[in-house]
């Protein structure tokens, strides 16, 4: 059986936040690579007393796409997944600013 731990560190590397881009693909003489946000991570530990427990998680979000029309490549982001996350972005930045104000005015 291969060292645990090497192989751990391994797939560990790639851990985090990444960006991630699928395969190329041709809708009607336009190329497209779709891009994505992911991140996944896991953990691991015990409570001094024998119990123990681990586990791991990840998501992706779409953020847009390469396209590419004749000779030139720009890239269209996802307005749906910029607006699922800025939204709450945007509040919880508003909401941090306006204790801050108040903090302030005291």
């Amino acid at each position: 059986m291969p060292n645990l731990a090497l192989e751990l560190a391994k797939q560990t590397a790639s851990l985090g936040v990444t960006s991630v881009y699928g395969e190329q693909q041709d809708v009607d003489g336009v190329r497209l690579v779709p891009v994505a946000v992911s991140w996944s991570g896991f953990g691991a530990g015990d409570d001094g007393n024998g119990a123990a427990g681990g586990g791991g998680g990840g998501a992706a979000f779409p953020v847009g796409a390469y396209i590419r029309r004749g000779d030139g490549v720009s890239f269209e982001p996802n307005i749906v997944s910029l607006l699922a996350v800025g939204i709450p972005f945007v509040w919880v930045t508003g909401r941090a600013l306006s204790r801050i104000i108040r903090a302030l005015k005291r």
